[in-house]
C-alpha cells in the first residue's frame, strides 16, 4: 500500500470521533440541511461517502466545512480530505488545486509534505509510455522534487526519491526512442544529440550505456571512427562488464584497438569534450 492510499495520519485520528459525535444526527429517516450541521457532523458525512467509493462527494462534503466554519480546526483537516478524496475519485484538477491550497496556507503544518506529494502524484499516476509526449512525466519529476528539496525528512521524501529515479528513467527512455528513431534513418548528427542529452541529462539511469552505445554507431555512420573510438572508450571504462560494451567494441573491430585509458585523466577529459561538448 502507497503512502497516497492512506489517510493523512493528524487526520485518521479525528474519524472515529466525528463518526460518533454525528450519530444523533443520522438517527432518524430525515436527514439535516448540511447548514444546520456541525463541523464534526459534515466531517462524518465526508468519511461515509468515501468509505462508501463516492470520493467526488465527499470531496465536496468536506468543501462545506471551509465554506461554513472557515475558522475551525476541522477547516484544516476537511481541505486536505478535500484533496485526498478528488485525487481516489481520479479528479486530478481539484485535487491539485485543493493540496496546492493547502500548502499555501499550511506550508509548516505536518500533512504539508503529504499535500506536495500529492500533487506530484496526480501528475505521476498519469505517466504515458515513451512512445507519446512527456509534458505529465516532465511535470512528475518537478513535484517530487519539490517534495524532497522542501521536505528532505519526511517519509514522503523517501517515497517521492524513488519516483524520481523512474521519472528521470522514463525522460531518458523518450529521450533514446527519439534518437534511435533518427540513427535508423541516417540522421547520425540529430541521434548523437539526442544520445548526448540521455548521458548528460540522465546519466544515472540504465538507459546510459545504451546511449553511448548508439553514439558509436552515429559516428561510425558518420565516418568519424576517431569519435567513435573515443565514446568506445567511456563506455568500456565505465561499463566495462555491459552488452553494449561488447556490442560497441564489436562494431569496432579492425579499427585499430580501442584506446586505452592512462593516469593523465583522459577518459575524464574525453568524457567532458565528447560526450557533454566541454573542451575547458
Amino acid at each position: 500500500m502507497t503512502l497516497a492510499l492512506r489517510f493523512p495520519r493528524p487526520v485518521a485520528a479525528l474519524l472515529l470521533a466525528a463518526a460518533l459525535s454525528a450519530c444523533s444526527a443520522f438517527s432518524g429517516d430525515d436527514k439535516p440541511k448540511i447548514e444546520d450541521m456541525s463541523a464534526s457532523e459534515i466531517f462524518a458525512q465526508g468519511q461515509g461517502q468515501l468509505e462508501a467509493g463516492q470520493e467526488i462527494t465527499a470531496a465536496q462534503t468536506f468543501n462545506e466545512i471551509e465554506r461554513l466554519y472557515p475558522f475551525s480546526q476541522l477547516a484544516k483537516r476537511a481541505l486536505i480530505m478535500s484533496a485526498f478524496s478528488s485525487y481516489q475519485g481520479k479528479d486530478y484538477a481539484s485535487a491539485r488545486a485543493s493540496a496546492q491550497r493547502y500548502i499555501d496556507l499550511y506550508p509548516s503544518d505536518a500533512d504539508a509534505p503529504y499535500a506536495q506529494y500529492l500533487i506530484a502524484l496526480t501528475y505521476y499516476d498519469n505517466i504515458v509510455d515513451v512512445g507519446r509526449d512527456q509534458a505529465l512525466t516532465i511535470n512528475a519529476m518537478e513535484e517530487l522534487t519539490e517534495v524532497v528539496a522542501r521536505y528532505p525528512d519526511s517519509d514522503y521524501a523517501r517515497e517521492a526519491q524513488l519516483k524520481l529515479d523512474l521519472t528521470r528513467d522514463q525522460l531518458a527512455g523518450k529521450e533514446m526512442s527519439v534518437g534511435r528513431y533518427y540513427l535508423k534513418r541516417g540522421h547520425y548528427t540529430a541521434a548523437i544529440n539526442r544520445f548526448k542529452n540521455v548521458v548528460d541529462k540522465y546519466e544515472t539511469t540504465s538507459q546510459t550505456p545504451e546511449a553511448l552505445h548508439r553514439m558509436v554507431e552515429a559516428y561510425v555512420g558518420l565516418g568519424l571512427t576517431d569519435e567513435a573510438e573515443r565514446v568506445a572508450l567511456v563506455l568500456g571504462t565505465n561499463f566495462p562488464g555491459s552488452e553494449w560494451y561488447s556490442d560497441s567494441y564489436a562494431l569496432l573491430t579492425g579499427i585499430e584497438t580501442l584506446p586505452k585509458p592512462d593516469e593523465s585523466g583522459t577518459v575524464d577529459s574525453l568524457y567532458r569534450q565528447i560526450i557533454l561538448g566541454r573542451w575547458l
